[in-house]
């Protein structure tokens, strides 16, 4: 038989599949629909690497299942293209950034076919393309008059160095991501979207997704809605624990707070405080609120605070750890309960009065401060009541007196939505000293981004857009005054917030997307992407969607979520478990393993390398074990020439049935490749395969590796494509087992294992556990309090 040559086989089928436009997505089909997303990358400048193959590869053998079951199937893929990297190569090379992504994306592309994908090229899509922009800058115009984005000035991170803002994300250990410089704070407008508007709602619609628990956890954390009470003292301060209240000694109040300045002429030592003031308005904001930071204040001296519950005076500090938006930037401090407030007692010696008594008698209130709940002492009336109830009737008694009212506070901010930068969408607002913001006309859509000689901000700190003052003037819409356009962008995270929506229409020209394409292919069925991704995109995209879907952009119909589903795959290490960089030297370039091995051998080692949701180290011996597995699969053809040989283990064909359809629905790719090495072991031990059987094996293993699969196809002389018949289905009898191996437990613990009928009934199963010598030995003489059995697995007995 000919040698085994994937280089060979693999770009003749991709040739193949491209002229006949196997995998388009078609908008007319009466089939089911099934749409299938990964996260489009950032193109950069070093090409696809096999973090980003393993998404790809995973969900590819999802979408080819799914057209294999008969579903019209969505699986597209495009290009989140603007951001930072591109302009710093600019800046370094002078190159302009549409022509380095330009480049980048042409080999992302050639990288991603070569691979195999089965993506649906005619939906490309390009998040620096001014049609593809244009709708980004409709939807803020949008936001803009629904009152959902506005302008205001607040403290940002601030690259000296650079003369750039900088959000949290691009602070790496207290340095800016660009140049490595310490970030410091400086205070600016930015535009923002107001994401709080739909805090409950991005929490409430968590029930009516599928998503792992992780996820939704760390959406809400993200949003951190605190159910509480807001308090005069008579300063406003939000809390959670009123119950707490008696214990209340000083007040902290953020640096930022506007009543310092307001009372600036009765604050005695003013020249200590505005000092304070200044060197905390250099500090990052992860800097400080910091855990392991110690925690400075200096006191306003000459002011006090009321305690409404005592009506005691008490002291009134500042400190950076408290920030100006969480809560009302004024926090009570109760030193008895909290352990940050009772490390700031001690170093400035103020009281720490205990008014929670703790469940544990062990507890030293002297040396730590009591976090939990408990019963409430020295609290005047309130003594001897739970902490929950008194939550309440204190909340209740401070509202009736005018001093309280129950709130609602959220984590969550309103997103900074402005990057003083070059390469980005360039934001649709014209200033005009009559009329303030007005929103470009859509008809005057896209404001494309001009050409500039540099990519540097000003040394103001503008964009370089400012320097261009041709495009800067324009004519007011509103009035046809004298004008002047926006020159701050939009951030990375505005093409990716509604990608999955062009993806559906994304050759028009007069929507983003059109009602009836939208209501065929959305909601998206299943979502792959990285798990750093899990918080911050999928809420800003969930936010922009329910936004869309309110406006009727999106119509009613597809529902208040964009995806049904949503799952994460594993980072790839470097060999030895040690991240990859360029730095180690231990980048995998998956081009070099495709060259060396072929690009199925590189799909099935990505998925046979471990499970999919976890960290996996790269093993280049795995891979050439893979090799050598689609090595004895190219030889398993020659045991096909008598086209009448009996199938021989229809028992193993169908459990590999199962096995692989089940696996692949539950990502457990690993364990599916093993069952059809499994498959492909026995069937070599034949003297002969059935055509059958040797059909149903290539079928099955087509969505890993489908070069090789469609090659034996067309040389078996079998009728179609690999990738286009249908998928087959399990005989139940086939696979149900006659005999299991049941566990015998005592209180947990595994005692005994003994092989008996698949359907043995837990009275059955009892008595034969309970006359074993090995289970007698800790059961003789013992009462046998509960049984618990889990049929065709174990017995349980709690003795």
């Amino acid at each position: 038989m000919e040698k085994y040559r994937p280089e060979k086989i693999e770009k003749k089928w991709q040739k193949i599949w491209e002229e006949m436009d196997v995998f388009r997505a078609l908008d007319k089909s009466k089939k089911p629909k099934y749409y299938v997303l990964v996260e489009f990358p950032y193109p950069s400048g070093e090409g696809l690497h096999v973090g980003h193959c393993r998404s790809y590869i995973g969900l590819d053998i999802l979408a080819r299942k799914r057209r294999m079951q008969g579903f019209n199937v969505l699986f597209p893929m495009g290009w989140d293209a603007f951001g930072l990297p591109t302009e710093n190569y600019a800046i370094k090379t002078g190159i302009h950034p549409a022509i380095a992504t330009k480049k980048n994306t042409t080999n992302f592309k050639r990288q991603q076919k070569n691979l195999g994908l089965s993506f649906d090229w005619k939906r490309e899509i390009n998040t620096t393309d001014p049609l593809y922009y244009k709708w980004t800058q409709w939807i803020f115009i949008q936001l803009f008059k629904k009152g959902l984005a506005y302008k205001a000035k607040m403290p940002i991170n601030w690259c000296p160095s650079c003369k750039i803002g900088l959000a949290n994300e691009e602070v790496i250990d207290g340095k800016c991501e660009r140049c490595g410089k310490k970030a410091t704070r400086k205070e600016r407008e930015q535009w923002f979207l107001k994401i709080t508007k739909y805090a409950d709602r991005l929490i409430q619609d968590l029930d009516k997704v599928d998503y792992p628990e992780r996820v939704k956890i760390s959406q809400k954390e993200w949003i951190g809605r605190s159910e509480g009470a807001e308090i005069k003292f008579p300063i406003p301060v939000f809390t959670t624990r009123p119950d707490t209240l008696f214990g209340c000694t000083y007040l902290v109040l953020a640096p930022e707070h506007p009543l310092i300045e307001k009372l600036k002429h009765k604050i005695r030592n003013y020249k200590q405080v505005k000092d304070y003031i200044e060197k905390s308005k250099k500090k990052i904001e992860k800097e400080r609120i910091a855990e392991d930071k110690e925690k400075t204040g200096i006191e306003l001296k000459g002011i006090k605070a009321t305690n409404p519950v005592n009506n005691r005076k008490i002291p009134i500090f500042i400190a950076d750890y408290v920030l100006m938006h969480y809560g009302t930037g004024a926090i009570m401090a109760v030193p008895g309960h909290d352990q940050r407030d009772f490390d700031f007692a001690k170093r400035y010696n103020l009281p720490i009065i205990e008014v929670i008594k703790p469940k544990d008698s062990k507890y030293d209130p002297s040396k730590q401060a009591y976090e939990g709940e408990g019963i409430l002492i020295n609290s005047g009336r309130f003594t001897g009541m739970k902490s929950e109830q008194a939550k309440q009737r204190i909340t209740e008694w401070l509202t009736r007196k005018g001093s309280a009212k129950t709130a609602v506070h959220y984590r969550l901010r309103d997103w900074i939505f402005s990057r003083q930068r070059y390469w980005g969408e360039p934001i649709p607002m014209i200033k005009c000293e009559k009329c303030g913001w007005q929103p470009v006309p859509e008809k005057d859509l896209p404001v494309e981004l001009p050409k500039v000689k540099g990519y540097k901000p000003t040394k103001s700190g503008e964009s370089p857009l400012a320097k261009v003052k041709t495009w800067i003037k324009v004519a007011c819409p509103e009035c046809g005054n004298a004008g002047r356009r926006e020159t701050d962008v939009m951030p990375n995270w505005a093409g990716s917030n509604w990608y999955y929506l062009r993806y559906c229409d994304s050759q028009n020209d007069k929507k983003l997307a059109g009602a009836k394409l939208l209501e065929k292919w959305m909601p998206v069925d299943w979502y792959n992407g990285g798990m750093e991704h899990t918080t911050l995109h999928l809420l800003y995209s969930r936010f922009i969607y329910k936004f869309l879907w309110d406006i009727g952009a999106v119509p009613r119909g597809v529902g208040p979520e964009p995806y049904k589903k949503r799952t994460s795959h594993g980072i790839v290490l470097g060999e030895g478990g040690i991240k990859m960089s360029k730095s180690k030297g231990n980048v995998i370039n998956p081009e070099q393993v495709i060259k060396e091995h072929g690009a199925d051998a590189m799909r099935i080692y990505e998925m046979f390398m471990g499970p999919f949701e976890q960290m996996i180290p790269w093993d280049t011996k795995g891979v050439k074990g893979v090799r050598r597995f689609l090595q004895k699969v190219w030889q398993l053809s020659e045991k096909i020439q008598n086209p009448n040989a009996k199938i021989q283990n229809p028992k193993l064909i169908h459990k590999t049935i199962k096995k692989v359809s089940e696996d692949i629905e539950n990502l457990k790719f690993n364990t599916a490749v093993s069952a059809l090495m499994i498959l492909a072991n026995g069937l070599e031990k034949q003297k002969e395969i059935s055509e059958k059987d040797y059909s149903l094996f290539l079928i099955l293993l087509s969505p890993f590796a489908p070069h090789i699969t469609e090659e034996l196809w067309e040389r078996a002389g079998f009728k179609g494509m690999c990738c286009e018949q249908k998928w087959p289905k399990y005989d139940s009898k086939l696979v149900k087992e006659k005999k299991i191996t049941l566990v015998i437990q005592i209180n947990g613990k595994v005692r005994d294992k003994i092989e008996v009928e698949a359907d043995i009934s837990e009275k059955e199963a009892k008595k034969i556990a309970l006359s074993r010598d090995k289970v007698l030995k800790y059961t003789r003489g013992k009462e046998i309090k509960k049984t618990i059995f889990i049929s065709g697995k174990l017995i349980n007995f709690v003795i």
